[in-house]
């Protein structure tokens, strides 16, 4: 059964920045979960028909997500989470690049400060998300890339996973 669940998504051109919220009928724990462990990360944070690999994920503060996005014909985009900050069950950041397998950042690549809050309240999860980009150029750069409608698929992917645990 699908719940009236929040979805907002929020363009700041003075900011430079992206905010989300999105609501989930899950509890904190689980959530969190599909955030941090990549095992479940792989199962939803590409838009269909795309999936991701994870190559490495050190979830520490300092440490790298490392994972492949992979096309239908099997052509990989490789992206890194460098983690900044991680408050367990409450928050955490990154610092999101294109990168080769190996996690050299492509620099000609928008990169983004991700910050990621959990909340939760009546069985309801919120998952607010913010991200930062170092100027406006890069925001739109991200926005034509189709960054809000596979984000947003991604979210939808989320969504199914959790109704099925």
């Amino acid at each position: 059964m699908k719940r009236n669940l929040l979805f907002d998504f929020r363009v700041n051109k003075e900011s430079n920045s992206l905010n989300i919220t999105r609501e989930f009928a899950a509890n904190l724990e689980l959530v969190w979960e599909a955030w941090t462990k990549p095992e479940i990360l792989d199962q939803w944070w590409a838009p269909k028909p795309y999936h991701i690999k994870t190559k490495s994920l050190d979830f520490r503060e300092g440490g790298m997500w490392l994972y492949a996005m992979i096309s239908p014909e099997n052509d990989m985009q490789w992206c890194k989470a460098n983690y900044k900050k991680i408050e367990l069950k409450n928050s955490l950041s990154w610092l999101d690049a294109f990168c080769d397998e190996n996690g050299k950042e492509n620099s000609d690549a928008p990169r983004s400060f991700w910050i990621i809050k959990f909340t939760e309240q009546n069985g309801i999860t919120t998952v607010d998300v913010t991200l930062k980009l170092e100027s406006l150029k890069e925001m739109e750069s991200l926005i034509e890339m189709g960054f809000k409608e596979g984000f947003t698929m991604a979210l939808e992917n989320l969504d199914e996973l959790l109704e099925s645990k």
